[in-house]
Parts: C-alpha cells; structure tokens; sequence
C-alpha cells in the first residue's frame, strides 16, 4: 500500500452507497401510500405496500453491508465502536421521549380527570384489566429474558459460544410468549382504542410497547443467527451490546407501564 493510500486515523470513511437515498424514496413512498390508502383511493394500499416493502428491503441490505464493514473488512476499530456506543444511547434517549409522550397524557388525563369522563378515573363504564394476571405474567417473562440477555452478554464475554446460542434462544422464545400474550390480552380486553380517552392512552402505549417488544425480537434473533456463525467475539461484539441494551430499555418502560397504567391507573 503506497503512502498515498495509507488510512492514517481510526475512523471509518464509508464508501459511497445508494441505501440512503432508496430509503428515502421507500420512505416517501410509504408516507404517500399510507395517505392514499386512508382516503380510499385507488391503489393505495398497493402505493404503501411498494414502500413499506423497499423499506425492509433497504434495512436488510444496507445492515448487511454494516455486518460486512465490521465483521468481515476490519473497519469497526475501537474509534468507530465509541462513536456506535454514543449513536445507539442517544437513539435509546430520543425513544424514552417518545415513551414520554405517552405517560404524560396518561397522567395528564388520570391526575386530573375532566369533567367530560365524570370527573374520576378509570372513566365511568370502563372495565379494566387486572394487574395480577396477564400484565403480571408479562412482567415476569420480561423480566427473566433480561436476565437470559444478561447471561448471553456475560457469554460472549468470556467467549462461551454454546452459552451465548442457548441464552440467546430462550430470550427470543421469552419475547415471542410475551407477544402472545400481549395479542391474547387486546383479543379479550373489555375495552377498546375507541372507548375515550383511557381507551386511547392504553392501547397506544401498550401497542407501541409491543411494537419495540417486536423488533427487539429480531434485533435479538439477528444476533442470535450471527452468533451460530462465529461473528462474535469478547472484544468486538456492538452488535450484540446494541441489542442488549434496546432490550433492557424495553424491560424499563414495561415495568413503568405495568405500574402506572395496570396497577395505579387501574384502581
């Protein structure tokens, strides 16, 4: 390598790549069709299908070239790992505000509720859901797939491949019941997204809860599918370590969801 080409620094100068102006387009397109789709006209749902599917189609490839970047090409040095760490906590803050959000119209509505729901809380007419069954069982298995992930890190650090492929499976089979149940609960809730305002503030909560609880599930089962092919290592595993950490924070918001909306909202 002549001195001309030489990289003289840690940072990783990324080549030239058509994923994010695609993601753009797919973008936009989503956007366009999902508006189209709404106000029934023609070919709407086609219009936001084309887009929401060149979107995934865009998130496989360009995270496959990261995959490639790190794991096969060297490029992620300890530099470019800090500056991964620091991405991935500010994107986990910008996801506690958007969770924000959420609580404070919860409490907003339920500290001083309006005279248009009698005044009181839960409103009048609406059943709630026991906290000691489902949401419980819930809080349970969110819990312990903590502690698998929790195992699976510890693993990897000590370079325990088997360890971190068992750990990883039971955290995914943790999420999946989870998500079943979750489903099984908004089948049998005597209440819906319609029923005011205590209707709205659980179901978007709780479904944008589940929504992160799905994509944690393949964040986690990407890592486990890198796992079986040896990508990870005790010194070199972001990957993982990014997973790890949108998991826990999944965990966190459970439990203030399980407490302020099941148990206290509830009473």
């Amino acid at each position: 390598m002549s001195s001309s080409t030489l990289q003289r620094h840690p940072f990783h100068l990324v080549d030239p790549s058509p994923w994010p102006f695609m993601a753009s387009l797919g973008a936009l397109t989503t956007t366009m069709g999902a508006v189209l789709w709404m106000h029934s006209y023609e070919n709407g749902g086609f219009v936001f299908g084309l887009g929401f599917f060149s979107l995934l189609y865009v998130m496989f490839v360009w995270w496959r070239d990261v995959i490639k970047e790190s794991t096969y090409e060297g490029h992620h040095t300890v530099a470019v790992q800090t500056g991964l760490r620091w991405g991935m906590i500010l994107f986990i803050v910008s996801e506690i505000m958007f969770f924000f959000a959420f609580f404070w119209a919860f409490f907003n509505s339920s500290l001083a509720p309006g005279i248009d729901i009698g005044g009181i809380w839960p409103p009048k007419g609406i059943e709630v859901l026991s906290p000691w069954e489902v949401p419980l069982l819930n809080t349970l298995i969110l819990l312990l797939s903590g502690a698998s992930v929790t195992w699976a890190h510890h693993g990897i650090l000590c370079g325990q491949r088997d360890q971190v492929i068992y750990s990883l499976i039971v955290t995914v089979v943790l999420a999946t019941i989870f998500t079943g149940l979750q489903g099984l609960e908004y089948v049998e809730a005597p209440f819906s997204i319609s029923d005011g305002v205590y209707g709205c503030t659980f179901f978007l909560a709780t479904g944008f809860h589940g929504f992160h609880v799905l994509i944690g599930t393949i964040f986690l089962t990407v890592c486990l599918f890198r796992q079986y092919l040896g990508h990870f290592t005790p010194s070199h595993h972001f990957g993982f370590e990014a997973a790890a950490w949108y998991w826990h924070f999944v965990d966190v918001v459970w439990l203030f969801l399980f407490v302020s909306i099941y148990w206290w909202g509830g009473q």
